[in-house]
């Protein structure tokens, strides 16, 4: 019966049932010893006759017999409490409640002393020293039962606190999981009155900013009870003689309860005081040591906020400090963002008044670099290698470098190597005479002599099948080819400017391009950036082609919303401006009204991160940028960080690029792919 108890009122009632058929007493109590008073306390009583007892006793341990048997663990035993001397007061009160003799019983276990067990009995007959013995087995094992039972209370009390402890932490991690999510300062609120309100019992929760422009504290957020009618109007709270104004000032918690409250006569104040509030507690939101808000707690119970809530209302004031500040910064950001976009309507004008590139949309450093090379390369007559992903502009970079050349008065031809059948490619680069192959029913002008002096582009250069390279070679070489199936020589004055979306160095070295047309072709190579390395054009040019497509369709389309432009920027654009002017193309159609309607499910869903509401303006006079400002100042790229990089390792390997103490291996590439880097880049080895 004592190893099935776990409740010590439980474990005496079994026990004095069950020894009353062995043992003789009327009386059966319980004294414990308190460590922390230095006390001996009777915890449990149970009689034979029912008898009048107030609770727990409390005796000192000096002094009393539960004392002195605790102390020295032996038994005491009064045969008549009229005629024993020892313990008077104790005595005296047996007496009083009928006990005329009885036995007090060390109760200790292996591990601890726990107190003593009292026998007592109402006829004055002396205890035996069997029965005493008899008391001692029994006190023996009520020790084990008391200390198994205490040990299972204790471990029930600090169960309880550990999920206390759960419970508060679980709040300070749902408030940081909110905080990390979301910039919005009223979702911020939401989410911290409904994490705060299951472990920390309140009625009122307000957000106290503080309003630089009056110098009050403004009321961005208030949660109420569902019972309670929501004020109009709204909240300003001054520093002086409110709650909040005080705890902003000393950048303290500041608790007030009951009349306390009174003493601060506002509106606000005398509005809470009428729902029955009797407790307030605010606490300042500090961040970097600057104290811009408080957020303040109310209750109608007088007794709420101890300390350990205050504690805890600290810790989410720390959490909400931090994203309140970034939430109030983003929001500041993204206000500055629609007058930049603005602004940037000027930067588009003067790319062009710079650069006079008409066809060409862009501010980027990446974009600029790749025109700067275009004004170099144009006025000469040096063949021109344009690299570059598809859709990126080469053909419109092509047609720069002729409109800036002295050929520009001539034919700008274009051929697209990758779409003529190889059958068929070189009759179209060189012509052909009549009867050279079966259909040939008339001579034919080749591309080639088309452009006589004036420029062809070769596009997709690297499809070039390898027969006809040896042809091109001798053409770029010698200016001179024969039609096919003719034998007289042809001369042309023609500039050559290839495009390739493919690594042509690679290709060489896969032994699919001759080493020596790309030496030929790579006389000035200029890379064409791809879109997604020059993100800041993404906005110059859906104004472009929103103005362009709305005045072809007959279309108002005038802005495009904060968040879609947003989309736009953050998409990594695998088509590059191709595919950006199609998917613009299709939005302007697509859109009836004002705004621009673009088809976001066609973008990868993981590239399309949420904004804030705003919009884009596209109107076409931008205003005049502000007085000093520098928009188009270059800047450092991922570009020029990788050209470096790999500058700094040519020179440690001394400029060995292969082998076990080349720059490759340094650098943890493939030799080919860090000849192409180095091409790309322009790295040249210093003479």
């Amino acid at each position: 019966m004592i190893a099935q108890q776990r409740d010590l009122k439980a474990l005496f009632h079994e026990l004095s049932g069950r020894l009353h058929a062995v043992l003789q007493f009327d009386f059966l109590g319980m004294v414990l010893h308190d460590p922390d008073r230095g006390t001996m306390r009777l915890h449990i009583l149970e009689t034979h006759q029912p008898m009048e007892h107030k609770g727990p006793e409390e005796m000192p341990v000096v002094n009393s017999p539960s004392g002195w048997v605790f102390e020295n663990q032996l038994p005491f035993v009064t045969q008549d409490s009229a005629k024993d001397p020892r313990y008077p007061e104790f005595m005296q009160k047996m007496q009083a409640s009928g006990v005329h003799s009885g036995a007090i019983l060390p109760l200790t276990s292996a591990h601890h002393r726990l107190g003593t067990l009292v026998f007592g009995r109402f006829v004055p007959q002396g205890i035996s020293e069997s029965e005493i013995q008899f008391m001692k087995r029994v006190a023996a094992q009520v020790a084990v039962a008391v200390d198994n039972a205490m040990n299972f209370e204790a471990a029930e009390a600090y169960q309880k606190q550990l999920a206390h402890e759960r419970d508060r932490l679980q709040v300070l991690l749902d408030i940081n999981n909110l905080l990390v999510s979301t910039r919005d300062p009223a979702a911020v609120f939401k989410g911290i009155v409904s994490s705060l309100k299951p472990v920390l019992q309140h009625d009122y929760t307000s957000l106290a900013l503080l309003d630089a422009a009056s110098g009050l504290l403004k009321i961005h957020a208030l949660d109420l009870p569902e019972s309670v009618p929501i004020p109009k109007g709204e909240f300003t709270v001054p520093l002086e003689g409110s709650p909040a104004g005080q705890c902003f000032a000393s950048s303290h918690v500041l608790i007030t309860r009951g009349k306390e409250i009174d003493r601060y006569r506002l509106d606000v104040m005398r509005y809470f005081r009428e729902q029955g509030v009797q407790a307030i507690c605010c606490v300042p939101l500090i961040t970097h040591g600057r104290t811009f808000g408080t957020i303040n707690l109310a209750s109608r119970n007088p007794n709420a906020f101890p300390a350990e809530d205050v504690e805890l209302i600290q810790q989410v004031a720390a959490q909400v400090a931090i994203a309140l500040e970034n939430a109030l910064a983003f929001k500041e950001i993204d206000a500055l963002k629609d007058k930049l976009a603005v602004e940037k309507l000027y930067l588009e004008e003067e790319i062009r008044s710079e650069f006079n590139f008409e066809e060409i949309i862009g501010e980027s450093p990446a974009l600029r670099r790749t025109l700067t090379q275009v004004e170099l390369a144009a006025p000469a007559g040096t063949t021109v290698l344009i690299q570059g992903e598809t859709g990126t502009g080469k053909e419109i970079i092509a047609r720069a470098i002729h409109n800036f050349s002295p050929r520009r008065e001539r034919t700008f031809v274009k051929v697209n190597c990758a779409a003529i059948p190889a059958g068929l490619l070189e009759s179209e680069l060189f012509g052909h005479e009549r009867g050279a192959f079966t259909g040939a029913l008339t001579q034919k002008i080749g591309r080639f002599e088309f452009a006589d002096r004036g420029t062809l582009f070769l596009d997709e250069i690297g499809d070039l099948p390898l027969e006809l390279q040896p042809k091109l070679l001798r053409v770029l070489q010698e200016q001179e080819f024969e039609r096919l199936g003719g034998n007289r020589t042809q001369r042309v004055d023609v500039r050559v400017v290839a495009a390739t979306n493919s690594d042509l160095a690679q290709l060489v070295a896969e032994r699919k391009f001759r080493s020596d047309l790309y030496y030929r072709l790579n006389v000035f190579p200029i890379f064409v950036p791809p879109l997604r390395e020059r993100r800041e054009d993404v906005p110059l040019l859906v104004r472009y082609f929103v103005q362009t497509f709305s005045r072809r369709q007959n279309k108002t389309v005038e802005y495009v919303p904060a968040d879609v432009m947003d989309a736009l920027v953050n998409y990594s654009w695998p088509g590059n401006v191709r595919e950006l002017e199609n998917l613009i193309e299709r939005a302007v159609l697509l859109s009836s009204g004002k705004e621009l309607r673009v088809p976001l499910g066609e973008l990868k869903p993981s590239a399309i991160p949420a904004a804030p509401a705003g919009v884009f303006d596209l109107s076409l006079n931008p205003p005049a940028p502000a007085p000093g400002a520098n928009p188009s100042a270059p800047i450092a790229t991922l570009e020029d960080a990788e050209r470096q990089h790999i500058l700094r390792a040519l020179r440690q390997t001394q400029w060995r690029i292969a082998g076990p103490r080349g720059a490759a291996l340094l650098l943890g590439m493939k030799r080919t792919t860090l000849q192409a880097r180095i091409r790309k880049l322009g790295i040249k080895r210093p003479v």
